[in-house]
C-alpha cells in the first residue's frame, strides 16, 4: 500500500461494484430510462386462457386453474413510472424477460382486473349506491335521506 492510498481506492471501487444494479426499464416512446414512482402490483390469472396466452399447455392450464383458482404470474406486474421526456407518470405492464432485462408496455385496462392489492376502478361492487352516495357527502344535508314521512 503506497502513500497515495491506491490500494484503498481499489478496494472501495470493488466494493461499490457489488451493489445491486438499477432496473433498466425504458420508455416505449422515447427510449429513455424511466423512474419508478409506485410499488409493484403483481398480476394473477383466474382463467386457463390467460395461462395459455403465456405459453402453458391447455391441459396443464385447466388443471392448475381447477386446483388453485388463482395463480400468481411470476415476473409480471403493473407499476407507475415517470418519464423525463414525457413529463408525466404512466402505468406500465412490466415483464421480466431475462436475468436483468425487462419489457414494458402501457398497461391495458383489462390488466387492472388481474392485479392484486388495487382498488376496483368503479368502486367496490358489494357496496350499495346509497352507501356510496352517503360516503361522498361533505355536508349534513344527507339527513334528508332518512326521513320517515
Amino acid at each position: 500500500m503506497g502513500i497515495d492510498g491506491g490500494a484503498v481506492l481499489q478496494r472501495r471501487c470493488d466494493r461499490n461494484r457489488k451493489r445491486s444494479k438499477r432496473r433498466a426499464i425504458f420508455c416505449p416512446e422515447h427510449g429513455c430510462l424511466v423512474h419508478s414512482v409506485s410499488q409493484k402490483y403483481p398480476l394473477y390469472a383466474e382463467f386457463a386462457e390467460q395461462l395459455q396466452d403465456r405459453g402453458m399447455g391447455r391441459r396443464a392450464s385447466l388443471l392448475v386453474v381447477a386446483t388453485h383458482g388463482a395463480v400468481l404470474l411470476e415476473g409480471e406486474w403493473l407499476e407507475a413510472f415517470w418519464c423525463d421526456d414525457c413529463n408525466e407518470t404512466r402505468w406500465y405492464h412490466v415483464r421480466r424477460v431475462g436475468d436483468r432485462a425487462y419489457e414494458a408496455e402501457l398497461a391495458p385496462v383489462y390488466l387492472w382486473e388481474q392485479a392484486t392489492k388495487v382498488i376496483h376502478p368503479r368502486g367496490n361492487p358489494s357496496v350499495s349506491d346509497f352507501t356510496r352516495r352517503q360516503a361522498r357527502m361533505t355536508n349534513f344535508n344527507g339527513v334528508k335521506d332518512f326521513r320517515f314521512m
